[in-house]
């Protein structure tokens, strides 16, 4: 049995508030502790109406309060948009609130549009923060080992909480440090992180024709480091069930009308699957529904088990990452059990 574990956006419907999108994230959080999932991610999304996760650390944060063992994490923090002490700061501090479970995942994308990137970074020279990713990322990895050099400009600086408590008179050093994955949607993140010997996580939710070829060159370039001695990737899967297969087609197809107004510029509230019934699609948006859908694990729970159970044959991934596409949060709650009851997954 391969591990599965959650990714979640926060994702807020009409009718609902970001409050009720948050509070189901809780009850997701505590639902899939319970019954062992791995480790539950938060994604970095900005401008969105229908996506409440534009700050990943402080979800993170209350997530921890109401959880005790299941690993949390970013899914990703889009590094580009952040100095890099900033987030070695923020991550410092969740692993002192819940030692030993956090994860840093980092991504280079903006994670919005450009308007929305620029206004994050206070630049308009967009490429330079991917151009720049390779540098950032060792900075921050500095930043959480503390270990710049002396003639480094950055030695005498200290993300706090971090390793130089230790050093104090009197200091404990902490046993733990956030582990660094590197999240990607093509080639250039899965060299990167091969290359470092690090784990990595595939956006196989948006970029299925990419997955392959993106974990193949991840298992080549990987070299073994003091992190990992052997290659460990998992991939987001969308994955949706429900008690009864239309109505997972239902759900899906509401989720589809919501990415359609999101490539086209008109980002809002998830449509409810009424909203969705009523539209009347375009035939170029009917075939982008078609498209998108076809890489949604949905239906029934023993479809959805069966079909996660092929795609992670066919890939290779160490570990599912699913994320639920729903209107409402109690859609979203019972896909989650109804996959942890099809496992055959404990209670605990």
């Amino acid at each position: 049995m391969f591990p599965l574990s959650v990714l979640d956006l926060v994702t807020v419907g009409t009718g609902r508030t970001a409050t009720h999108a948050l509070r189901t994230s809780v009850d997701i959080a505590r639902l899939t502790e319970s019954r062992g999932f791995h480790r539950y991610w938060v994604a970095e999304h900005h401008s969105m109406p229908g996506v409440a996760s534009s700050s990943p650390a402080v979800i993170l944060a209350h997530l921890a309060a109401h959880t005790t063992r299941i690993r949390l994490g970013s899914g990703g923090v889009m590094l580009p948009n952040h100095a890099p002490l900033a987030i070695a700061e923020q991550f410092g501090t969740l692993e002192a609130l819940a030692p030993g479970r956090i994860d840093l995942g980092l991504g280079r994308a903006p994670g919005t549009d450009g308007a929305t990137a620029a206004a994050l970074r206070r630049t308009d020279r967009l490429h330079e923060g991917a151009d720049d990713f390779p540098d950032q990322l060792a900075e921050l990895i500095r930043f959480l080992d503390d270990d710049f050099p002396e003639a480094h400009p950055y030695h005498r600086i200290h993300a706090v909480p971090g390793p130089v408590q230790a050093t104090s008179p009197g200091g404990v050093q902490s046993p733990n440090r956030p582990p660094i994955w590197l999240l990607g949607s093509s080639g250039f993140s899965a060299q990167l992180a091969g290359t470092l010997g690090l784990p990595f996580a595939f956006a196989h939710h948006f970029s299925a024709q990419n997955t392959i070829p993106a974990l193949d060159l991840y298992r080549e370039s990987f070299r073994p480091s003091a992190v990992l001695a052997a290659p460990y990737a998992l991939i987001g899967v969308s994955a949706l069930a429900t008690d009864d297969e239309r109505e997972a087609r239902r759900q899906v197809r509401a989720a589809a009308l919501n990415m359609v107004r999101l490539r086209t510029g008109r980002p809002g509230l998830v449509p409810s699957p009424e909203e969705a019934e009523a539209y009347q699609f375009s035939a170029m948006e009917a075939d982008f529904v078609t498209s998108w859908s076809a890489n949604v694990v949905h239906g029934t729970a023993d479809e959805v088990r069966s079909g996660l159970n092929d795609l992670q044959k066919r890939t290779g991934a160490d570990e599912l990452m699913l994320t639920a596409h729903a209107h409402s949060g109690e859609i979203r709650l019972r896909s989650y059990e109804l996959i942890a009851d099809a496992y055959e997954l404990p209670t605990t």
